[in-house]
């Protein structure tokens, strides 16, 4: 069903400025504060795609290529890679800008997988 799919968005799905809440014993941001971002991120694309509740069951292998710090701006970028019939899709980019400098860093990337539920949380078609 890819012919059913938007088109990547123009805009990240989430850009947050990272605050010290955020972050471990040793000043960098918890990995899973990342990882909670790509989940919301991922189902902001999905709620793009098709007007659904969803669950997440899947997101594939995580690894993180560089720290996040306080005051670095996050940026989450998204584009569906595949409509299932009940399933979809989404891979997240995320990437950090540094406070002090423009160089733009991706941090890691996942392939994340929704699937559309009914209020009984029953799988239900996503393109019907």
């Amino acid at each position: 069903m890819p012919e059913l799919m938007k088109a990547p968005s123009k805009e990240p799905s989430i850009r947050l400025v990272m605050l010290p809440k955020y972050t471990n014993p040793d000043g960098d941001i918890f990995g899973g504060v990342i990882l909670s971002m790509i989940d919301e991120a991922a189902a902001v694309e999905a709620q793009r795609q098709a007007r659904h509740r969803y669950v997440t069951v899947a997101m594939d292998s995580i690894q993180f290529h560089h720290p996040v710090q306080v005051g670095d701006i996050v940026s989450l970028w998204c584009q569906t890679v595949k409509i299932g019939s009940t399933s979809i899709c989404i891979h997240v980019e995320v990437l950090a800008n540094p406070r002090w400098s423009g160089s733009e860093k991706k941090v890691t990337e996942a392939v994340v997988t929704l699937v559309a539920i009914d209020q009984n949380r029953q799988p239900v078609p996503i393109l019907a």
